[in-house]
């Protein structure tokens, strides 16, 4: 794996960032990138994949000091010829130019593998020695309409999650258990020469355990199984579009006995085709007539809880704006309700006869003033 960009700068962190510190910008660029959230689009898909690299190096400890080390991960462990300490320096040393030929003339011999194959083993020491990991989170993407937001709701998700298996009980061991590595004698250690040098180096087969483990024939050694699984989960009345919502212990399990990963669910709401939503509040256009507007009138406009009357005062513009007191979103975080923020539209009447034409030309005799004037004024 040769790094084509800097991991620190792809996920936003500095260099000496923590853990969590990582942990915590990765999932924000996951989310942001992810390919549900942005279906189609390209660029997105390429910086969630650069994302997924720089996490998956910067979240291990022992790749991410061989990334401050060289400036590069190799899963050999050894970097290639030529390649030296990262510019800006960091902990440990580099090997660029340096022919390891002057110490070992005539090379290792050919059986060992090499010096390379040597110091490979070096920095994979103790790789195969597991420890217990926390399970993987698992990210889900769920649709759901503008009234099952408003009102709350419950679904269920079709999930596919890693769960320990249950026929090893996830030690991802057969029933026989283990038995003494034949190759290193149970020590977890081997001993290898390389020229006049001898070095003890984990043992390839056992991983360091010094006992190999018969395979679980169910899970083949994993300790896990993938699991289809049916998850309820409840939306709160007043999810937003874009609200990321954690059910607990329903990522994927963890490896030997350690806890389960957690379920992330993004929403997204689909819009209404009369109602908006603006943060809480609620906005909606109705029409009214001149009549209503010029001399004021009571009249009903629907909300989300029905029915409501609203005062239309005496003169009223067109484009002027009202607003009904928490008749808007229930924010559950604060127990408050938004606002109904209602735009009227004037609608002028049609003069399809002629009575209708003698009185608004009537009208027009009563208030012969240029409405337009003002604006030739600004101009």
């Amino acid at each position: 794996m040769a790094t084509k960009h800097d991991y620190y700068q792809t996920l936003g962190v500095p260099r000496g960032a923590s853990q969590d510190e990582i942990r915590k910008s990765y999932r924000r660029l996951a989310r942001k990138y992810h390919p549900d959230l942005n279906p189609g689009d390209k660029p997105a898909e390429e910086k969630f994949k650069n994302v997924q690299e720089a996490y998956d190096i910067l979240s291990d400890d022992k790749k991410r000091q061989m990334y401050d080390q060289f400036g590069f991960y190799s899963e050999q462990g050894f970097p290639p010829p030529g390649a030296g300490p990262r510019p800006e320096g960091g902990p440990g040393m580099g090997f660029g130019g340096f022919d390891f030929g002057d110490v070992f003339p005539g090379g290792a011999p050919q059986d060992r593998g090499g010096f390379s194959d040597l110091f490979s083993q070096f920095f994979n020491r103790g790789k195969g020695q597991q420890s217990p990991e926390r399970g993987a989170d698992l990210e889900y993407a769920l649709n759901i309409d503008f009234w099952q937001s408003i009102r709350g709701t419950q679904v269920r998700l079709n999930v596919t999650r890693h769960e320990v298996c249950v026929t090893c009980n996830g030690s991802g061991a057969s029933g026989g258990g283990a038995m003494q590595c034949p190759q290193c004698q149970g020590s977890g250690n081997v001993n290898q020469m390389a020229g006049a040098m001898k070095f003890s180096l984990t043992c390839p087969r056992c991983g360091g355990k010094g006992k190999i483990k018969n395979v679980c024939p169910t899970c083949q050694g994993e300790g896990r199984m993938p699991h289809p699984e049916a998850v309820d989960v409840r939306i709160p009345p007043g999810t937003r579009s874009g609200s990321r919502l954690r059910v607990g212990g329903k990522g994927s399990a963890g490896t030997m006995g350690a806890p389960a990963g957690d379920l992330y669910i993004t929403v997204r709401v689909d819009d209404h085709s009369f109602f908006k939503r603006e943060t809480d509040n609620i906005e909606i256009r109705v029409p009214v007539t001149v009549s209503e507007a010029a001399l004021g009138a009571k009249i009903e406009v629907p909300t989300i809880d029905g029915r409501a009357l609203l005062k239309i005062p005496q003169g009223t513009q067109n484009g002027q704006k009202f607003r009904l007191r928490d008749k808007g979103v229930l924010n559950a975080r604060t127990n408050t309700r938004g606002d109904q923020i209602v735009e009227v539209q004037i609608q002028a009447p049609k003069a399809n006869d002629e009575r209708t034409r003698e009185l608004l030309r009537e009208l027009a005799a009563l208030h012969p003033e240029d409405p337009r004037a003002e604006v030739w004024n600004q101009v």
